[in-house]
């Protein structure tokens, strides 16, 4: 099976990044605000003091998940053509094999993102029939969904697949 492009951890901390941000200052907020005003007193220095002093360290913590996150995420994430399917297989602690077969393939989309591009990789998204989930938007993906692969290897994928698909096609009506 291959592994992912190495800018895929680029892909992965950045994601992981903003998601701990929003959790960062969620906790800090509803939790950290209280806590630290019951703290200190009715000084609203010590209080905002306080709360900066807890959104850093939840932050921190996040940022060290974060990485170890992306790491394992890029580890974990295989993907393998064979002569009749699409085999991924991701995750870290809760696993999924996707198996994907020719027959069932209707498109392929090369996409390039701002990290995409300067990490030199592409993302290729595989959509299905039957498979009713956007391609895009809100961390959803198609089917057969490969986060990062060289520019050139996208390139192969998609050549690869639609001779597959178009061998499978009749003439029509």
């Amino acid at each position: 099976m291959k592994q992912l492009h190495s800018g895929a951890k680029w892909l992965f901390r950045v994601g992981g990044f903003f998601s701990s941000v929003f959790v960062t200052f969620f906790f800090a907020m509803f939790f950290g605000g209280a806590f630290v005003a019951m703290e200190s007193g009715d000084n609203p220095l010590s209080v905002f003091a306080g709360i900066f002093s807890y959104i850093l360290i939840i932050l921190i913590i996040l940022l060290m998940l974060v990485e170890v996150y992306a790491r394992l995420a890029y580890k974990f994430f295989k993907y393998e053509f064979t002569s009749d399917q699409l085999r991924i297989e991701r995750g870290i602690i809760w696993k999924r094999y996707s198996n994907i077969p020719y027959q069932r393939i209707q498109n392929v989309d090369i996409t390039r993102g701002i990290i995409a591009r300067m990490f030199g990789f592409s993302s290729v998204n595989i959509q299905t029939a039957g498979y009713s989930m956007p391609a895009n938007g809100r961390g959803m993906h198609s089917e057969g969904y490969i986060p990062a692969v060289s520019i050139d290897e996208a390139e192969k994928i998609r050549e690869f697949v639609v001779k597959k698909i178009s061998n499978k096609k009749g003439s029509g009506l």
